[in-house]
């Protein structure tokens, strides 16, 4: 059984570690860290959320979040950015960088990169993918641990 403290705490560091995931998600591609680094933080906020609550409460609010499909999106997604690259004749190739796309396409400046976010090309996007099929993929591996083997009961 979960105490007030317990519940108030939570809600708090998993808003917290939720956002640290996407900043590392996001920021991939100008400091360490990337998709599955972020993945795997946004997973841990939500194992935490999945702990502290009862089981009650986490089957109904998984009951309607399609983790399969999310994963499924990030895999389809990473392919579907490798293979933009079919468009230079490479697979993978970064066809957004330089090319004056609106979003992660300026070009990179000379010298020390600043910290700007759009000067990454498909990298960005390529952490986005892999950042929802880890999240996804471990958030489903923990809910099978704790409601369908029966880890944990409540009284």
């Amino acid at each position: 059984m979960t105490t007030l403290i317990i519940k108030t705490t939570t809600r708090y560091l998993t808003a917290l570690i939720l956002t640290f995931g996407a900043y590392i998600i996001l920021h991939g591609h100008l400091t360490p860290g990337g998709g599955f680094q972020g993945g795997a933080v946004f997973a841990s906020g939500l194992a935490l959320l999945i702990v502290a609550c009862e089981d009650r409460v986490i089957r109904e609010r998984f009951k309607k979040v399609p983790l399969s499909a999310f994963e499924s999106i990030g895999a389809l997604g990473f392919l579907g950015v490798a293979t933009l690259g079919f468009m230079g004749y490479t697979f993978f190739r970064n066809v957004i960088a330089n090319s004056g796309f609106p979003l992660f396409g300026d070009p990179t400046p000379l010298g020390i990169n600043p910290g700007y976010l759009n000067t990454g090309g498909t990298l960005p996007y390529m952490n986005i993918f892999v950042g929802t099929k880890v999240f996804a993929g471990l958030t489903s591996i923990i809910l099978v641990f704790y409601l369908l083997l029966g880890v944990r009961k409540d009284e």
